[in-house]
């Protein structure tokens, strides 16, 4: 490449530097995605209806208005803006807290795919402390210049009791 034309190694260079960009954008997403799923909760419990709406609707602004959330199992699936506005507004959880780790992500023009391991410790409505982990598998799409989620799919790896752990039964 060193031996090409100037403008060639230009091109080639502002090509990596978008792709860079680009990955970094969408990191940037799934780390709002997180905090804004987590803002939801208190230690106590889920705040506020009132204060809930506005979290739910930012949420809602980093899908694309086509978008399906599917999480599987009693969390269900949701396609579109309506959908997810109605499913972020109730939480279904006493508390969440989502690491999202090992990213990979691939990016093609205006579109990208992603995987994510999470853990997330969490407690149930009943009150239950638990761990859960999974591997997310997202689409991402650019609108109006912006990355946005076009999909995200969770597959649940494990559901555990806090006090058990995740791990067999000692003998």
């Amino acid at each position: 490449m060193a031996d090409a034309p100037l403008e060639q190694r230009i091109a080639a260079l502002e090509a990596r530097l978008r792709a860079a960009e680009d990955v970094q954008a969408i990191q940037r997403l799934k780390t709002r995605y997180a905090q804004l799923v987590d803002a939801r909760y208190t230690r106590k419990g889920p705040k506020p209806a009132a204060e809930i709406e506005p979290i739910a609707r930012a949420l809602c602004q980093l899908f694309a208005p086509d978008a399906v959330w599917e999480a599987g199992g009693a969390l269900g699936t949701c396609r579109g803006h309506d959908a997810l506005l109605e499913r972020f507004k109730t939480p279904t959880l006493q508390f969440s807290w989502h690491f999202f780790v090992k990213p990979d992500i691939e990016v093609d023009g205006d579109t990208a795919r992603g995987s994510w391991d999470l853990f997330s410790p969490c407690t149930t409505s009943e009150g239950r402390a638990m761990w859960m982990t999974g591997v997310e598998h997202d689409e991402y799409v650019r609108l109006n210049g912006l990355w946005v989620h076009q999909s995200m799919k969770l597959d649940v790896v494990f559901m555990a009791p806090y006090e058990r752990g995740w791990g067999p039964r000692p003998a």
